[in-house]
């Protein structure tokens, strides 16, 4: 979710959900070696739970990272090797790293010695020519004899040669049988499942077969009502009543004023809401205001209300 999940992002749907466990987009290690520490792992603390994903292949760099992250209040550091993207394959970092489980392995044994939090590891279940059935346990038993204990499977394998990151999305299949073996397989573990869950019923479906957790990524961006809004509820077992989509709009409003007022773009908050209302009557007018209107200088919470009218307007 590299430039989606960004703090932004995750406060808003920290508001939809108190439970779930949010991720960052990946950041490399070299990144914050060397580079803006403050705008890249500063965080609200409203949004916690939150785990960082970092991106890198050099076992030094990523612990040196990880000691520095952990000072910000994360509450795991993740291991991202699921990414398929160019910018990670040139790096020798992401999915490409499913190629090489004993570097993998001593990134992550570094990145435990200097954390005191929880490490973890997103990966796919294999790359490119890889047999997934033969790669996946391979790798899991590799990793996991260095201290690693959770996992998130995106179940699907990474085409590095000649797919977009876009086309890796859905070229090959999802194979969500082997990572129902991999959980009977390796019961100590605690695994995640990944890759084309669409709502919390599939998302039901997915625990009711063993999987201890699923990571639910682009649906949850696009459509967050319908994914996050009664997630407490049916995922977690809270008996709290979920918020409305237009709840949370007003919650967002002193979000908004706070940072327009230090200087910000309301765009940069907004690009995160146009889905809040998607399916519903209103909806296209919603974006419409909110694309038109919060790129304009001075914009503001203004702008927001009157995107919420267009709502208020159909429901009338």
């Amino acid at each position: 979710m590299m430039d989606w999940t960004d703090r932004h992002c995750r406060y808003l749907h920290r508001l939809m959900s108190r439970e779930a466990l949010l991720y960052t987009e990946m950041v490399t290690a070299p990144a914050i070696l060397h580079g803006d520490r403050e705008r890249l792992l500063a965080f609200d603390p409203a949004e916690h739970p939150v785990a960082l994903q970092l991106g890198g292949s050099d076992p030094s760099e990523l612990a040196k990272a990880t000691e520095i992250a952990v000072g910000y209040g994360y509450d795991e550091i993740n291991l991202n090797i699921g990414c398929p993207s160019d910018r990670v394959q040139s790096g020798c970092f992401g999915a490409v790293l499913m190629e090489r489980p004993k570097l993998v392995a001593d990134c992550v044994a570094a990145m435990i010695a200097a954390s005191p939090v929880e490490v973890t590891v997103k990966c796919r279940i294999g790359v490119d020519d890889q047999v997934p059935e033969e790669v996946l346990p391979a790798f899991l038993e590799t990793v996991a004899a260095v201290g690693v204990g959770r996992f998130a499977i995106h179940a699907r394998k990474a085409w590095l040669q000649g797919l977009s990151p876009k086309e890796n999305r859905d070229v090959p299949p999802l194979n969500y049988p082997l990572v129902y073996q991999m959980k009977r397989d390796f019961p100590e573990l605690h695994l995640s499942i990944n890759g084309g869950v669409m709502s919390l019923d599939e998302a039901q479906a997915h625990l009711a077969e063993g999987m201890d957790g699923v990571m639910i990524g682009r649906a949850a961006y696009h459509d967050p009502s319908n994914i996050l809004l009664a997630a407490d509820q049916k995922i977690f077992g809270l008996d709290r009543e979920p918020r409305s989509a237009e709840e949370i709009v007003g919650l967002m409003l002193p979000y908004i004023a706070a940072h327009v007022a230090n200087g910000g773009k309301l765009a940069h908050v907004t690009r995160h809401m146009l889905g809040l209302f998607a399916g519903r009557p209103g909806a296209r007018g919603w974006k419409r205001v909110l694309s038109e209107r919060a790129h304009r200088p001075r914009a503001g919470v203004e702008v927001v209300e009157a995107a919420l009218s267009e709502i208020v307007l159909r429901a009338a």
